[in-house]
């Protein structure tokens, strides 16, 4: 299935690789039924989103409103002064499509008191307004989910994830900023995955079709600056971790052994994302270590 040129309405809307394909129906019930029972376990009856206008969260906030109900849903819009007006537009759609509560909170005056712009440092001084647009990215990143976990304050609702499964595996994400959340509704899903089921609970078509982009600056897309395309990670993660083939296995299979080597060194040295930060024990029950119990609702008698 190849990818179709924007606008292009008489050719598939992505590529799906054969072995990534999944039944939308009993994926779209699981999430759904996920995003209820998380809720209850934490005792809170509505959901935040951070809404960028990509497929991630569209299709977050998609689920979450058939899971609880659009009233219970609130989708935040958080541009910086060099987003593309083209995200915030297609957010919008998300937002008159689902019918929900919505707010628009502009995240430069944080990121640049801190970086400081047009020469003039801010807050970090004259190190920090020499930043790379990466160091900048994270940052921004952060301060989209300080605004979030706010707003989860104001409208009692958790923060709900929007990170997939293949961004999570190779580390392409912020510690503390996008990965950050209570729960996470697509986290066990592939990028080509997350398209499939996209398009299955009606997703905007322009949003399908668009090149993934975390808009860290102008013109920026996930796959140019990775140099791979998502089909062709999905498929080496797909294998690699999913059903544990090694690197000669993979290679047999057709995979350069080059972008072996280089996607299993990065799912490696992203390890400490994926985790809670260890404690070192002392005591005979630690948090985290052997005093571990499933979420349960506030008030539980259990100790």
């Amino acid at each position: 299935m190849a990818t179709a040129p924007p606008g292009d309405p008489t050719l598939p809307l992505f590529e799906l690789p054969a072995e990534l394909a999944i039944d939308t129906g009993i994926a779209r019930r699981v999430i759904t039924a996920f995003v209820r029972a998380q809720l209850q376990q934490a005792g809170f009856e509505r959901a935040v989103v951070g809404l960028s206008g990509g497929i991630d969260s569209a299709l977050v906030a998609f689920l979450v409103a058939e899971a609880i109900g659009a009233d219970r849903l609130l989708c935040v819009l958080l541009p910086y002064r060099a987003s593309s007006p083209a995200s915030r537009g297609d957010a919008e759609e998300v937002v008159r499509r689902l019918g929900c509560a919505s707010e628009l909170v502009e995240i430069t005056a944080l990121v640049d008191g801190y970086f400081g712009h047009d020469g003039v440092p801010g807050a970090g001084g004259l190190d920090a307004l020499e930043a790379s647009p990466l160091r900048r990215g994270n940052a921004m990143a952060r301060a989209r989910m300080l605004v979030l976990y706010d707003r989860s304050v104001t409208w009692r609702g958790l923060v709900v994830g929007t990170g997939n499964k293949t961004e999570t595996l190779i580390g392409y994400t912020t510690l503390f900023g996008d990965s950050a959340c209570a729960f996470n509704p697509i986290g066990d899903l592939y990028k080509s995955q997350v398209r499939q089921l996209s398009v299955a609970v009606g997703v905007p078509d322009a949003i399908i079709r668009k090149a993934p982009s975390a808009d860290l600056w102008p013109g920026q897309t996930d796959e140019a600056e990775a140099g791979f395309s998502y089909p062709l990670l999905d498929r080496l993660l797909y294998w690699m971790i999913d059903k544990r083939r090694n690197d000669e296995e993979l290679a047999a299979m057709g995979f350069e052994p080059a972008l072996v080597e280089r996607i299993g060194r990065m799912v490696a040295t992203s390890e400490f994302k994926r985790q809670v930060p260890p404690v070192a024990k002392l005591g005979p029950r630690t948090p985290g270590v052997d005093y571990l119990y499933p979420r349960r609702r506030p008030g539980s008698a259990r100790r």
